[in-house]
């Protein structure tokens, strides 16, 4: 079934094709500080990622998303609320059409310019998509893009590669990039148990969501704009505006590192 993010195939219509998008684990959700919970038992997260692990830079018409080689585990994500490693298998991100929206997940009452996803999987089942099909089988780190004067000067590498991808379909070599060069300085974060933010929208993720964003500049965020959701023989359609409303927190815990 196509989705996308227009009123036709957009949020409020992917439960009729994929109907746990209705289900009561679903991603992204207000992050609201009178309801999370400290937890001193939550241990600090750590990253290794393999820079040779970095493959292709694609637009699928739906985000920018970078590649990685997952078929060992060169590049993990441990620790946090995390049962054991899970291996990164790409990178994406969210964004508005314009700067003061564009984030999945709100803070606060906060929704951020954008936000960026790193996506790891739980080597203990066969494949990916076995592990999808598992409550523990997916990790995503969150990290919100917001706004600012001393933009990270890390993320001038995927956006200079934009112009290579500009249309639906496209993909780019993209070798030797090391994601954790976009973290943040603070580890702080916030966790709980969701769904992925796309179709199906199957429960199957612990969220990591880190409590400081990093800074991009206007510029930047007008870069990820000038993608186009369709592909190169069709009319240009700017990619904007592809994130997932919240969906209702029910009784889930969030808690927090800090």
């Amino acid at each position: 079934y196509p989705w996308g993010y227009d009123g036709d195939n957009g949020p409020d219509q992917w439960h009729k094709n994929y109907p746990i998008a209705k289900g009561r684990h679903q991603s992204p959700i207000e992050i609201n500080n009178k309801e999370v919970h400290y937890d001193p038992s939550l241990l600090p997260w750590f990253a290794s990622y393999d820079p040779g692990a970095a493959k292709t830079i694609l637009n699928n018409g739906k985000t920018c998303r970078v590649v990685f080689d997952d078929s060992f585990d060169r590049s993990v994500l441990r620790g946090g609320p995390l049962p054991g490693v899970y291996r990164l298998r790409q990178l994406h991100f969210h964004w508005g059409s314009s700067d003061d929206h564009g984030s999945e997940h709100v803070v606060n009452g906060v929704r951020y310019a954008g936000e960026l996803h790193l996506l790891h999987w739980n080597p203990n089942y066969s494949n990916y998509l076995d592990a999808v099909r598992r409550t523990d089988g997916i990790a995503v780190l969150a990290i919100f893009l917001q706004v600012g004067k001393t933009p990270k000067p890390e993320m001038k590498r995927i956006l200079e590669e934009i112009n290579a991808i500009k249309t639906k379909g496209k993909a780019a070599p993209f070798p030797n990039f090391d994601p954790s060069v976009l973290f943040p300085k603070s580890h702080d974060y916030w966790t709980y148990h969701g769904s992925f933010t796309t179709p199906p929208c199957e429960e199957c993720i612990t969220w990591i969501i880190l409590r400081e964003p990093i800074i991009v500049s206007s510029d930047q965020m007008a870069k990820l704009r000038s993608l186009s959701k369709n592909a190169e023989n069709e009319p240009d359609l700017p990619l904007v505006d592809n994130w997932r409303p919240t969906q209702p927190r029910y009784f889930r815990m969030v808690s927090a590192s800090f």
